[in-house]
């Protein structure tokens, strides 16, 4: 069955754009000029992934995204902005937006960030959960690792030793966008400080006393990780 995207941008060229680039990635599209054209088309089809710009003749993306948390939480949306506004994207992830792009519009980090998106877990799925509890804190605690991890924004994750953090990390990599990848902990504080770099960046052998041979670095090896810090 073939995914399908809603598209909106008063722009025609970037419509165009952004709907020719979707079909080469065999994902279908239907396009909208402004937020009451895209209410009409949400309310006609079910979307896998919606691409908004952040100014619109009749609204703004970020309380857009605000909206679609509401009505539609279950579809992914990236906001376009213009260069320069980064604001106005850090408020939309903290509103739930997935991620961000800018104009001119990359198409390389257009393919990334749309094919991250599909990757998202629908929130019907169910996975076993690593934090096992009834409590309403429990309860809300998996509801957030679950929003969160629907969006590309950083995630930091405290607490005291032995409380969970690792837990919280590995649920957020299984519900995300990149649970297909390996989910790799570190505990920076059993790294002594002069090799954090040579453990994250790897070496060249001969680079200081002691490099007998080449290493490749946890940024090379693992492309996909968390760090946790304990």
């Amino acid at each position: 069955m073939s995914q399908l995207a809603l598209i909106i941008d008063d722009e025609p060229d970037i419509r165009e754009l952004l709907g020719i680039t979707l079909k080469r990635m065999e994902i279908n599209s239907y396009c909208a000029e402004d937020l009451a054209m895209a209410r009409n088309l949400l309310s006609q089809h079910e979307f896998d992934l919606c691409l908004t710009d952040m100014k619109l003749p009749d609204g703004d993306g970020v309380d857009f995204v605000n909206e679609m948390q509401t009505s539609f939480p279950q579809v992914p949306i990236a906001v376009i902005t213009a260069h320069g506004s980064m604001d106005s994207a850090i408020q939309a992830l903290k509103y739930g937006a997935f991620d961000f792009l800018t104009k001119p519009i990359d198409l390389k980090s257009l393919r990334t960030v749309v094919q991250s998106a599909l990757n998202i877990k629908p929130k019907n799925v169910e996975l076993k959960p690593t934090i096992i509890g009834n409590s309403k804190v429990i309860k809300e605690l998996r509801e957030t690792i679950e929003k969160v991890a629907r969006s590309q924004a950083p995630i930091y994750v405290s607490g005291e030793s032995g409380t969970g953090k690792e837990l919280v990390a590995n649920m957020i990599h299984d519900y995300g966008p990149r649970s297909d990848r390996p989910f790799v902990p570190i505990n920076c504080g059993a790294i002594p400080h002069d090799l954090m770099e040579s453990e994250f960046f790897g070496h060249k052998k001969g680079s200081f006393t002691g490099a007998s041979s080449d290493k490749e670095g946890l940024f090379s090896s693992s492309r996909w990780w968390h760090i946790i810090s304990g």
